[in-house]
Parts: structure tokens; sequence; C-alpha cells
């Protein structure tokens, strides 16, 4: 075999080696959705989370069972071979292995089960995993709100949302642009895609209809997952929001950005958001991005908008944030 054939294969071995090792690859759908997962864990309130991290099953709550996978919307679902597929690509590079005999044959030999391409993993972002910060009181109380009906705007998410409605500054944010809206507020810190997933098939997302639903999710997916999956699993929320509330509008917010300039971690929400994009339809989901208007000319937050964390607003951010999402949920939800 000629060296330029032999690299240009190697290339695309490296490249499919490298999609198995991380997961970049889809999830295959369920034909239906599946059934509702066991009810909530034992009472006891969440300690809270440490800022963009779940609570890893702390004293109290039932450990986490990864539950069954989610529906994906094509729009973003990733590429995933069957088994057969599979199969094939793993016999054809074997059999290239065995007879190369080029100057690389050794290598190849030596290196064969690095170059083979392994079955996708399970992509636990797009699964109805009942995390911790979904057991307890604070999921209880959410299934009786929603019980109770009477919400026009449902708020969905993690503490970015959460804490939107603690402290006095930030609750006065929410009322100067909510106060007049029948709202609830069921996001929760350091919540994933997944256990929103749960939730809302839980008790969450039954007894209402929302005329709109404002979702923001995944940042806390980042240090689990790639950009892929976490858009697999925002994909699979915004779907079963739909399923839910089929008359209702989602706004469906980018990630903020988090970290400074250069941060791995803003690269990698930058690249989900890119991906959430493609859910846009202006006619049931709304992708807005408003993430640029917390940062200045260099990407940095500007002054008195977010904690030093760098993740969290705080009362100026949260005013950045109503004023930029109002008239957009006013339109919506005529």
């Amino acid at each position: 075999m000629k060296t330029a054939r032999l690299f240009r294969l190697l290339v695309v071995l490296s490249i499919a080696g490298a999609a198995s090792a991380t997961g970049l690859w889809a999830q295959t759908a369920p034909a239906a959705p599946p059934p509702p997962v066991a009810g909530p864990g034992p009472a006891g309130a969440p300690a809270p989370a440490a800022p963009g991290r779940g609570q890893g099953g702390r004293g109290g709550f039932t450990p986490v069972q990864i539950g069954p996978s989610a529906p994906v919307p094509p729009e973003v679902a990733m590429q995933r071979p069957t088994a057969s597929e599979l199969a094939q690509m793993n016999a054809a590079l074997k059999t290239f292995i065995d007879t190369n005999s080029s100057p690389a044959k050794d290598v190849l030999k030596k290196y064969e089960p690095l170059v083979m391409v392994e079955a996708p993993r399970l992509n636990t972002a797009a699964t109805f995993t009942q995390t911790t910060q979904r057991q307890g009181p604070r999921h209880l109380g959410f299934v009786e709100i929603a019980k109770a009906g009477n919400i026009d705007l449902l708020l969905h998410g993690d503490s970015i949302t959460d804490w939107w409605v603690q402290g006095d500054e930030s609750k006065a944010v929410f009322d100067k642009y909510f106060g007049h809206i029948k709202t609830a507020n069921f996001a929760i810190a350091g919540d994933t895609t997944q256990g929103v997933l749960w939730g809302l098939r839980n008790g969450e997302g039954q007894g209402f209809q929302p005329k709109a639903v404002m979702l923001m999710i995944g940042t806390n997916n980042s240090n689990s997952h790639t950009p892929p999956e976490i858009a697999e699993g925002i994909g699979a929320v915004v779907l079963e929001l739909r399923r839910n509330f089929p008359a209702a509008k989602i706004l469906l917010l980018a990630i903020f950005p988090r970290g400074v300039p250069g941060d791995a971690v803003r690269e990698r929400l930058a690249e989900v958001n890119r991906l959430i994009a493609r859910l846009d339809d202006q006619r049931n989901v709304f992708f807005l991005d408003i993430g640029p208007k917390f940062l200045d000319e260099k990407g940095v937050f500007l002054p008195n908008t977010f904690r030093p964390d760098n993740l969290h607003p705080v009362a100026g951010g949260y005013e950045i944030w109503g004023a930029a999402v109002k008239d957009k949920l006013a339109e919506l939800m005529k």
C-alpha cells in the first residue's frame, strides 16, 4: 500500500477511535416514551450544592441509578452505529491490520485494540434519571404545585434559575419582571438534564398547561458529558416539555457563559449552544442567546452582574436577564 494511502486511512481510524472513546455517538431513541420511573426517594432536604456541582449522593439519599433513555430530536441526535455496522467496521479494520505489509504493520498490530471501534457509551444526559436534587421535599413540593395548576409560565433549570427567587435583591428583580404572571419555578441548584427529565416525567410535568416555558439547563453536565451529549440531553428535555405541554411556547435559553475567556468549559458550553440552536423552529421552540449581554468587549463579566465564581448571577445579572426576555415572553404568552 502506498504511504499516502496508508496515512489517509490511519487518519480515518484515529477519528473513529476518538469518537468512540469520547462517546460521540447518539443514542437510538426508543420507539415510544418509556413508562414513569420509580417514585421519589426518601424525604429530607438536600444540602446546598457547591456552585455548579451536583450533590453526589450525600447522606440520607438513595444512590442515583441511571434510568431509561429518553427520545432525542433529530436536530441534535448524534450518529450512532448499529451493532451490525460496528461489526462490519471492526472486521474490515482487523483484515486491514492482519494483511498489512507496510512499515507500520508492527505498530498497527501492537495497538490493534486501540484501533478497533468500541461500542458507543450510553449518553446518561439523555436519560430519565432521578438525581439527588430531585429526591425529597423539593420534588414533592413541585408535584403539589403542578397538581394545583394555575401556572402560566414555568421556569426550569438549575441553580442559575433556582437562585433567582432566593435573596431579597434577586427576588425583587424577579417580581419586577414576573410578579404579574402566574409563575412556577421548578429549577433546582446542582441539577442536570437527566434530573429535569425525570422530574417532568414524574409529576412535575402533569396537572397544568402553561402558556410558556423558559428553560436553561446543561451547565452541570459539562464535567461529565461532551457537548454533543449535553445537546442531546437538552433536546430530550425540549421533547418532554412538548409532550407534556403541547400548546406551550418554549423559550430555550443558551447556557450562560461561565469562567473567564479561554476557559475550556466556556468553549464547551459555546459548542453546546451552537448545537441546540438547531432546535429553534419559530413555532413551538424559540432559541435565545443573551450570554453576550453579561460580558464586556474582552469577554469578562460586567461588574456587579455575577458572583466571584463566574457562574451565578447576582441581582445586577438578573436585571439584565429579565430585561432581555420580558418582551419575548410577553409575545409567546399571548
